[in-house]
């Protein structure tokens, strides 16, 4: 037999803090408020009523045994009087009536049999008593010499009335409780649910405009320390571009001499190798850029990851000749910066066509990602190495084929796009043999 699985209490409780705070609150004075209505019903409410019913029951006791003492109809009616006005019990006579008629429940209320236990003991003969018919009265009848006499008692005599509207008061007391802690809470955890809307947007990269500060004072706290965060790093950001900016063009200015120069020297072996070795110190100042340029300016916007992964396959396959296979699967639509997922693919596809000859990219759109996996038929790498494999400038030449181009930034580049989009890069080994990547792009809740 297959273990039951064991179910714990964390696992049934609410994970929101909305519903955690509720409970918090709620449960507590509910459970109170349950104590002490319990506690009330039974050391008050039926104590007092069982009190009450006892005496209902002596006065029923003494009204028949004046009856019996002298069963005339004068005494009957006198009777009738005096248990009217002071009593309040309703006695009539019926001679040929037998004692147990129709009642209109099959049960009555639990303190019945207190009355019916003292009614019994008083008179010490069968009673019949039905107070299930609807009315302001109860039916008591008794068997006598002249007949049944039947007494209608007032329910009142009977029951304390606080029990049932102590009942409602507590009721109604735990509904304004709720309806007060839904609204205050709320109002409450609204402000900490617009936070980390804007946070996760944020990180997405995309443009989270200010909101108006409220809430607790830690949760202001929290919320202007974030706008001011947000802007020193959009600050950064800017000066950063704009530093690289300036950067690439003191850059590639003598990069530009250096090459003409080359091109008006006479041809020779030493021209070419000097001509190669600019053609590095350009492309390796492009990567550079690449890796520290992150997203610059890109407006986020709905993109095509599957359109993207056939763009990137398409320019990798023309490059390298390699043999390079896209399959999408469902919808591959989600917000993001298309240029900058485009280079993250292209990386992870280059990146497999230079360390294996067959490439397979698969793209899975789902509810909550997008999931891209990129296998190659390469060596491969160790799994101990695989957050190596991210580090800015790292070359695994000892577990991968060397790749002339570059300096080791391509899979550090993906992984910052992909963090910037709210995702990650894992590593892990292929089925092909070689190496996969699996890229995850979630999409917006």
């Amino acid at each position: 037999m297959e273990p039951q699985p064991k179910y714990r209490l964390r696992d049934i409780l609410p994970k929101g803090l909305y519903w955690r705070t509720l409970l918090i609150i709620v449960a507590p004075a509910a459970l109170l408020q349950l104590i002490i209505t319990l506690v009330f019903l039974d050391d008050h409410w039926q104590a007092t009523s069982k009190r009450m019913s006892q005496g209902v029951a002596a006065d029923v006791a003494l009204i028949i045994q004046l009856y019996e003492r002298d069963p005339t109809p004068e005494n009957l009616a006198d009777l009738q009087t005096l248990a009217m006005r002071p009593l309040r019990l309703d006695v009539e006579l019926q001679p040929d009536a037998p004692l147990d008629i129709p009642r209109c429940r099959p049960w009555g209320s639990t303190l019945d049999r207190h009355f019916l236990r003292a009614l019994t003991q008083d008179i010490g003969r069968d009673v019949f008593y039905d107070s299930t018919c609807p009315g302001p009265q109860v039916i008591i009848r008794v068997e006598t010499p002249s007949g049944i006499l039947q007494l209608k008692a007032f329910r009142d005599r009977l029951q304390a009335r606080s029990g049932p509207l102590f009942v409602a008061w507590i009721s109604g007391a735990t509904l304004f409780l709720i309806v007060v802690s839904v609204i205050f809470i709320r109002n409450q955890v609204r402000p900490i649910e617009q936070l980390a809307d804007a946070m996760e947007r944020f990180g997405r990269g995309e443009d989270a405009s200010r909101f108006r500060v409220r809430g607790a004072r830690e949760v202001r706290g929290a919320t202007t320390a974030f706008f001011d965060m947000r802007e020193r790093i959009t600050r950064h950001i800017e000066q950063r571009s704009q530093l690289l900016a300036g950067v690439s063009h003191d850059l590639r200015t003598p990069l530009t001499r250096l090459k003409l120069q080359l091109a008006l020297m006479p041809p020779s072996a030493e021209i070419e190798d000097a001509k190669r070795d600019l053609a590095d110190m350009e492309e390796t100042l492009d990567e550079y850029l690449a890796f520290a340029k992150g997203q610059a300016e890109e407006a986020p916007a709905q993109v095509d990851l599957g359109a993207l992964a056939r763009e990137a396959a398409a320019d990798a396959q023309r490059n390298s000749g390699g043999d390079i296979v896209v399959d999408v699967i469902g919808n591959a639509r989600t917000p993001g910066r298309a240029q900058a997922l485009k280079r993250c693919l292209a990386n992870l596809i280059d990146n497999a066509a230079a360390h294996g000859d067959k490439v397979e990219v698969t793209v899975a759109g789902g509810e909550r990602a997008v999931m891209i996996s990129v296998d190659d038929n390469g060596a491969g790498i160790p799994e101990e190495q695989y957050e190596e494999a991210f580090r800015p400038f790292s070359r695994l030449d000892a577990t991968r084929s060397r790749n002339q181009k570059g300096v080791g930034l391509g899979l550090a580049i993906a992984r910052d796009v992909a963090r910037s989009h709210g995702g990650d890069i894992q590593l892990s080994k292929s089925p092909l043999g070689g190496l996969r990547a699996t890229l995850r792009v979630p999409r917006p809740a």
